[in-house]
């Protein structure tokens, strides 16, 4: 192997060798599955406590302790019985199988050794099995041989630990109180991680932060913006801050891959999924979920890939993240995955089961969590050929109380949109028409927060319109819904609210014929951006539902992404490498539809590649925000002097720009008259003498010579 060098020292070795590093292509580079040479990742030192527990290289080795003594005559008997419990779980390498023996006694010692082809298939058999019951004598005590090599490193006397003295950490929430109350984003592109300001006044970003290999895979904002997540081979850490970004917290986790967030930030679940040795199998799923500020592991699930499949039915292979669903608003009290005919709701107080079972729902397919209370909306299809109807139901947690239910028929398939605040949930529902062969969609409105919940059902005025797109205002009353079947289908914006106060939904208005497939409200509502993503090309029309009116129409061609910042003033839209090779980077517009600024990126990346920092909820009332939204024009005042001041700084750069450009213009022309006077001699010798510089002077003839260039005879023959 070759010598290994941190990347600062490969840095100044190339320098030395005269080496431009910014011109070579490091993701050009690929490396054999499975191989690093050596290289040490940028927080592979973060890790090293961990590494040591599996340095001896026995981790696919456990030990089998508890098992019955037994003379040599039984002894196969007793290794066939072993043998015939651990392949159930994992594939056992040839003689990996070893029980010693007593030579004096001549009898087994009462424990063995079981060697598998993975440590992934160890974990499990030391999960599945310690504490299993061989007879009514022997229960097994199964443990990782690497266990007892960190055991014997534990000191034979105690030694007080190092008391060290407190340092006050960053104010995590300091970026909140930036004076020209700006938002923060960040982006990748390349091997490169950023994080800027958006200084919309200045018309450009604003860097803060920049760092390149800072993750091996993404990053992600917490929640609440306090942290930032990133993902390496050896696990997961949470970086803080407003301009320095220090590493907060690690948590160990071998080959993560994807990470979620509790709501309140309390909680980081960690996610990864390792191929077994027989191909056969299903992979084997390790999940851990971390407390975020301590760093310890609250509660971890391990299993194969279909324990954790979504959809309830058999045979379902994958895992749809998150795996778990964050319930009960931001206190991070609940948490819950769907299996098969049943939801297991657990609480964070000692991260078990409510009640120490879960909820047995017969074919149970899917439900969702209130953004706001804990209730749970569930959907269960129909059974038995439609003879049982299918159902939305709202159950209230902890107490597992139904609190309202709506039986559905004919149903071909459902889904349900909360209200960001919990107040109502919309179900809409893909029926089947009287023949069978078609469907047509309506909507089934829930009125949370009215006595009994009451229910209303919406039909389109043509019940046969495909539904593209659905989305609720944020804090509102409104939602809007796209649809029809043609390029370019109708956009209706509804209420659920009216002036008469009847209680009834109504329809406030409908757009004919828009290049259109998503909707993107303002999280202040209000306002929402109707897009074409994908075969529309980018189209952009920002629409006011206040007034009912379109406020801009533009285009971001080929665009993938569209994301508001988090106070509604500015969206931004993307182009990312992975859809589309050309034109990567990013438009930030004003809620309007002003194009502010364009920042094109090579190599743009990310799923969600242009990521706002969260911003935790106001600590005003909403007395108070509503007195500053009736006297805005008195707040704005001091604000519109600043932008007039950043407005007249621009006017004077834009000028001192367009000035230099006519210097360098002039200049330009200058040296061409001194070059074109230093050769007046030679074009003067040209011209046989004549001195003139004008073309209308001198008069332009035509000669014609003509050049014999080759004279050849030949000998024709007439026969």
């Amino acid at each position: 192997m070759a010598d290994v060098i941190n990347v600062k020292d490969a840095e100044a070795l190339a320098a030395e060798w005269g080496i431009d590093t910014s011109q070579i292509d490091f993701d050009s580079i690929e490396l054999p599955p499975g191989e690093d040479f050596g290289i040490i990742s940028d927080d592979e030192d973060v890790y090293q406590e961990e590494q040591l527990d599996s340095d001896t290289g026995f981790g696919n080795v456990i030990v089998v302790d508890n098992l019955p003594v037994v003379p040599l005559e039984k002894f196969e008997k007793l290794e066939g019985v072993v043998r015939k419990i651990y392949t159930q779980i994992g594939v056992i390498k040839e003689d990996g199988l070893w029980m010693p023996v007593d030579s004096k006694t001549n009898k087994t010692l009462g424990y063995c050794f079981i060697e598998y082809n993975t440590p992934q298939e160890a974990e499990l058999a030391k999960e599945k099995t310690n504490g299993y019951r061989l007879d009514k004598s022997h229960f097994f005590a199964v443990n990782m041989f690497d266990d007892f090599d960190r055991f014997m490193r534990v000191p034979d006397e105690w030694v007080a630990p190092e008391i060290k003295p407190y340092v006050p950490g960053e104010n995590l929430q300091q970026w909140l109180t930036d004076e020209k109350a700006r938002d923060q984003f960040v982006i990748r592109a390349g091997t490169d991680t950023e994080v800027f300001w958006n200084d919309a006044r200045h018309l450009k970003p604003d860097p803060v932060y920049k760092r390149t290999y800072w993750t091996e895979s993404y990053v992600q904002w917490s929640p609440l913006g306090t942290y930032l997540a990133t993902v390496h081979r050896q696990g997961a850490a949470v970086w803080g801050g407003a301009t320095t970004f220090n590493r907060l917290m690690r948590y160990a986790h071998p080959q993560v891959k994807l990470i979620d967030f509790s709501p309140g930030e309390k909680y980081l679940v960690t996610y990864s999924s390792h191929e077994p040795s027989n191909p056969r199998d299903a992979n084997r799923v390790v999940i851990n979920i971390f407390d975020v500020r301590t760093g310890k592991v609250m509660r971890d699930f391990k299993g194969s890939a279909d324990e954790f499949a979504i959809g309830g039915a058999g045979g379902v292979t994958g895992v749809s993240w998150p795996v778990f669903r964050w319930g009960g608003g931001k206190d991070d009290k609940y948490f819950a995955k769907l299996g098969k005919n049943m939801i297991s709701v657990y609480e964070t107080e000692t991260f078990s089961l409510i009640d120490k079972k879960s909820m047995k729902i017969e074919n149970v397919m899917d439900f969702t969590w209130s953004p706001a209370d804990p209730i749970i909306a569930l959907f269960v299809p129909e059974l038995g050929g439609g003879n049982q109807p299918a159902r939305v139901s709202l159950v209230q947690i902890p107490g597992k109380q139904e609190l309202r239910q709506k039986n559905l028929f004919s149903v071909s398939d459902c889904k349900m949109y909360w209200q960001s605040c919990g107040d109502y949930l919309a179900v809409k529902v893909d029926r089947y028409t009287k023949t069978k062969k078609s469907t047509y969609t309506g909507f089934e409105l829930f009125r949370i927060k009215e006595r009994d919940i009451p229910i209303e059902v919406l039909e389109l005025e043509n019940k046969n319109d495909k539904i593209i797109a659905f989305a609720w205002e944020p804090k509102g009353h409104r939602f809007a819904v796209i649809h029809g079947d043609g390029p370019r289908p109708d956009v209706s914006f509804y209420s659920m609210k009216t002036a008469q106060h009847s209680g009834r939904v109504s329809k406030l208005t409908t757009l004919k014929g828009k290049q259109a497939n998503a909707l993107f409200w303002s999280p202040s509502g209000h306002y929402v951006i109707l897009a074409g993503m994908k075969g529309f090309n980018g189209q952009l029309e920002f629409y006011n539902v206040d007034e009912l009116e379109t406020m801009a129409t533009a285009e971001h061609f080929m665009a993938t992404d569209v994301d508001w910042d988090p106070t509604g003033r500015y969206v931004a839209t993307a182009v990312t490498s992975v859809h589309h090779e050309m034109e990567n980077g990013f438009n930030i517009w004003s809620f309007n539809g002003k194009l502010l600024y364009r920042t094109l990126k090579d190599h743009f990346f990310q799923a969600s590649p242009y990521q706002w920092r969260p911003r935790p909820p106001s600590f005003l009332s909403a007395e108070k925000e509503e007195e500053i939204a009736k006297n805005l024009k008195k707040y704005s005042k001091k604000y519109e002097a600043e932008d007039q001041d950043v407005s007249l700084l621009l006017s004077e750069q834009d000028r001192e720009k367009r000035r230099l450009l006519k210097k360098e213009w002039e200049d330009w022309v200058n040296r061409w008259q001194r070059l074109h006077e230093e050769e007046k001699l030679e074009r003067q010798k040209l011209r046989d003498g004549e001195a003139s510089d004008e073309e209308e002077e001198y008069e332009a003839k035509e000669v014609e010579v003509e050049e014999v260039l080759d004279v050849s005879e030949e000998v024709v023959s007439f026969e």
